[in-house]
């Protein structure tokens, strides 16, 4: 195999470099931040319909609840995994990525490749 190529940088570049990181870790931070919010809203939305659903069906009289029927509780739990559960999760890995990223930021570690 062959060895990577080494760049030396100049010491009047590093600072100019590190602010360029900076800005790309703000920039990739804000995005994940958002990407965060719109899963929660995603939830939010999801939650409000199924509430609003059975509130709907709570409100039915008792020959229409017969004639409509009710998802099997075993749809409502694949929904909530799928809708819920799976999305949250997402959230969760994001929000430790955003820590990762402030991490590296404050002690000014950064990745090479």
């Amino acid at each position: 195999m062959t060895k990577p190529i080494v760049q030396a940088v100049s010491p009047s570049a590093a600072p100019a470099r590190q602010a360029e990181v900076h800005s790309l870790l703000d920039a990739l931070i804000q995005k994940r931040l958002e990407e965060v919010a719109e899963i929660e809203q995603m939830v939010q939305r999801y939650e409000r319909r199924v509430q609003k659903e059975e509130q709907a069906y709570r409100t039915m009289s008792a020959l229409r609840k017969f004639l409509s029927g009710k998802k099997p509780d075993h749809h409502a739990a694949v929904e909530y995994i799928h809708y819920v559960k799976k999305p949250l999760e997402k959230a969760r890995k994001l929000r430790e990525e955003i820590a990762r990223y402030e991490s590296m930021k404050q002690n000014g570690e950064y990745i090479e490749e």
